[in-house]
């Protein structure tokens, strides 16, 4: 028992603590609590001793063989998913190395080529291996972000790298051709797999299948904010069954959002334990502290429960946040956002380039849509509006007209009939200003490809928040304002998110979390998912 106490305690406690702890359990006690001492205080604390005796009795320091034990393991939601992803990789290297050989050297390789027959069995082993290596096959990263599709991108890019290195160290002779036309195959057929295989995820778990059960403990309002963004974002596969709050008691809000309270939060392992979570996520609270929080996990690490916890910065996502050592204590490091630089540059080159080749291959549609347009109504073919861009400067934004050209004189007619009275947005699904064509361009966000030449211009950006009215940004409040650091975007996360079905709340939460994290390769992540929300028509009107 010394032995798991020295080991649990760690060599940065006090001896006084330690021997309090040896005491205790030598006792007799079933439950041994700790209390640790703490040092002097300079200012009071209202809650400092109700923290103090929460402490004493968070979490019980037990012998492992006394835990309860689990026989699932935590991500057993997965297991389906990760065996589909690793037959996935198998077969991407075996077309990979397959469709490089019929490429380089033909249906029939004959001679010294028919060695690289053996690439069809060696390929995948190693295909296998670097992705392992990359950590691509952790449960952490399966079905759950973009960090996935970047593991295997990583995968990728490490194996030919080391190909090169073998090839000039052994001064081995490797068939550029086959090289350079296996491995791109293998990584895009990879990726495409893994966004099916999301896709089949997803299904299942709209329909309640692959979910992880998690239990919640915090303050009310914290907790009712965390249920909220798990439930806005499924794709996560976290099913909240419960939740452990100060005093064990729900309010109406609690019952009004559906989540039953189970406990307090000295009943977090009981609750644990009687539910049989997978996860047990802890919001920022002053009585879930440092050592409490490692109470608890002491009590739990025996269970095969993943313990996360969510900070209170839960909009800032991704590279932003980093665990760093300092005097030996790993602090959570912040990030500035970056609205300039070296990365900029290249977005805003990336945009214009896309947004020019766009432009060119998609002339003949937009010269048929605009003819479509102007037979379906009498007016214009393009619809001009004042909208404001990055730092507050106003520019035109160019639509396809989907209105009659007196819509605007006839809005405050209809304003009874906004939808989205919550906010600033004003929304119809059946706008009687909206033209036959109008209607059809808006269902699939054709009326915005004129916007493509807004991206050519510098005005805006492919992917940023939605692009605001004058009248709007008048009545902003300062922390909205900040959608103003960064062009607006054709697309962003407001149009893969659920479009005009969105809340005038939703719709500023998800641009903030944009322009907070905003990344190149979130970016791409936004681009490919719009295919699929425009191709849907879902929450366009």
């Amino acid at each position: 028992m010394t032995d798991l106490i020295d080991r649990r305690t760690g060599a940065g406690e006090s001896s006084l603590y330690k021997d309090r702890v040896v005491n205790t359990v030598r006792s007799g006690a079933t439950w041994p609590y700790v209390e640790r001492r703490r040092g002097p205080r300079r200012h009071a604390d209202n809650g400092a001793s109700d923290r103090r005796s929460r402490s004493a009795q968070m979490a019980p320091i037990l012998a492992l063989s006394d835990l309860p034990r689990r026989a699932q393991a935590p991500d057993r939601h997965l297991e389906g998913y990760r065996y589909a992803v690793l037959a996935i990789d198998a077969a991407a290297a075996v077309v990979g190395a397959a469709s490089a050989l019929v490429a380089r050297f033909g249906a029939s390789p004959r001679g010294e080529d028919a060695q690289y027959f053996w690439g069809i069995v060696i390929l995948p082993a190693l295909w296998l291996i670097a992705v392992a290596i990359g950590r691509g096959y952790e449960s952490r990263f399966l079905a759950s972000s973009a960090e996935e599709y970047r593991r295997v991108l990583n995968a990728g890019v490490g194996m030919i790298a080391a190909i090169s290195v073998v090839s000039y160290a052994l001064k081995a002779e490797f068939a550029r051709g086959y090289v350079v036309t296996a491995l791109p195959v293998c990584v895009a057929l990879a990726l495409l797999g893994r966004v099916l295989a999301r896709r089949r995820l997803r299904a299942l778990r709209a329909r309640g299948r692959c979910l992880q059960n998690v239990l919640v403990a915090g303050h009310e309002w914290s907790v009712l904010d965390l249920v909220a963004e798990l439930r806005a974002n499924p794709d996560g596969g976290l099913n909240v069954v419960g939740a452990c709050v100060p005093g064990g008691r729900g309010s109406r809000r609690m019952a009004e959002a559906g989540v039953p309270v189970v406990g307090d939060l000295d009943g977090i392992v009981g609750a644990v334990t009687k539910l049989q979570v997978d996860a047990l996520a802890v919001t920022t609270c002053v009585e879930l502290g440092g050592p409490e929080l490692r109470q608890l996990c002491w009590a739990l690490e025996n269970m095969d429960v993943d313990v996360v916890v969510a900070p209170a910065l839960i909009e800032v996502t991704g590279p932003r946040l980093h665990i760093r050592p300092v005097a030996g204590l790993p602090l959570l490091h912040v990030e500035k956002p970056e609205f300039t630089g070296a990365r900029r540059v290249v977005k805003g080159l990336f945009d214009r380039f896309v947004a020019s080749i766009a432009v060119i291959v998609a002339s003949p549609v937009l010269l048929a849509i605009a003819l479509a347009v102007r037979l379906g109504s009498p007016g214009p073919a393009l619809f001009r509006q004042t909208r404001v861009g990055v730092r507050g400067e106003e520019f035109t934004m160019l639509k396809f007209r989907s209105m009659h050209v007196d819509a605007e004189a006839r809005l405050a007619a209809i304003r009874d009939l906004n939808e989205k009275a919550d906010g600033l947005l004003f929304k119809v699904r059946d706008d009687p200003r909206m033209t036959r064509v109008g209607r059809w361009l808006r269902r699939y966000s054709l009326d915005e490809l004129p916007q493509l030449l807004n991206v050519v211009m510098g005005d805006m950006s492919l992917v940023g928040p939605r692009p605001p009215l004058p009248s709007e940004v008048a009545l902003y409040p300062d922390d909205v304002r900040r959608r103003l650091l960064v062009k607006p975007g054709v697309t962003g996360l407001w149009q893969v998110s659920g479009r005009s079905d969105l809340s005038w709340e939703d719709s500023v939460r998800l641009d903030l979390r944009y322009v907070e994290n905003w990344s190149l390769f979130y970016d791409f992540a936004i681009l490919f998912k719009t295919a699929s929300a425009v191709l849907k028509g879902s929450g366009a009107y």
